[in-house]
């Protein structure tokens, strides 16, 4: 990779990593309803599993949805399900976090890392990262893309969650929080958009 091509694949991987999408949204919402350090999991989960993603999709992992293009349209149903099933979660989580006796957390390690296999958004981002900018389908290539884009996209996703935690001081009431919750919710409906038109 040259140099030029390089510094156009970092601007992509920090532009692709800033914006809103799943994994902001929700990394936004736990730093609110849980703060940074409990979301920490979460955060590492996403940075490591859309690493791995990235990698498996620069290594041929697509060849799959070529032979057998019914996986794409199963895919999509599967994704709007369960990010709707996420939108629910969060939109009912701040009670449940205002409840001492509440089973209400934030996302582990291995749930972070398991949903970026289903997140639409970083899907797109992995086979543009892939297609667009790599130059050769070495292992080293795949490599030094994946882990450029990790490193750029780790503060990123700290940014979004330490924004919710600041948005935490300003949740001075279940009420406040509820609604908070809701929009977030409603935001992360909204990215289903995405699945429908990523092609």
């Amino acid at each position: 990779m040259t140099l030029e091509l390089f510094i156009a694949f970092s601007v992509f991987a920090f532009v692709s990593s800033i914006t809103p999408g799943p994994n902001n949204i929700m990394l936004m919402a736990s730093g609110t309803n849980f703060g940074f350090k409990k979301t920490i999991p979460h955060l590492l989960g996403v940075n490591l599993g859309f690493g791995f993603l990235l990698f498996c999709v620069g290594i041929g992992l697509m060849q799959i949805f070529d032979l057998f293009p019914i996986m794409h349209d199963v895919f999509k149903i599967f994704c709007s399900i369960y990010l709707i099933y996420l939108a629910y979660r969060i939109a009912t989580s701040a009670s449940q976090t205002k409840n001492s006796q509440s089973r209400a957390r934030p996302f582990s390690f291995i749930q972070a890392i398991l949903f970026q296999w289903i997140n639409p958004k970083g899907w797109s981002m992995a086979l543009t990262g892939i297609s667009v900018y790599s130059t050769s389908s070495s292992l080293i290539g795949v490599l030094i893309i994946t882990l450029a884009y990790t490193m750029i996209n780790l503060p990123c996703i700290c940014f979004w969650t330490m924004l919710g935690e600041q948005f935490s001081r300003f949740m001075t009431s279940n009420l406040r929080l509820r609604i908070f919750n809701y929009i977030m919710a409603t935001l992360l409906v909204l990215t289903l958009v995405q699945i429908f038109f990523m092609g």
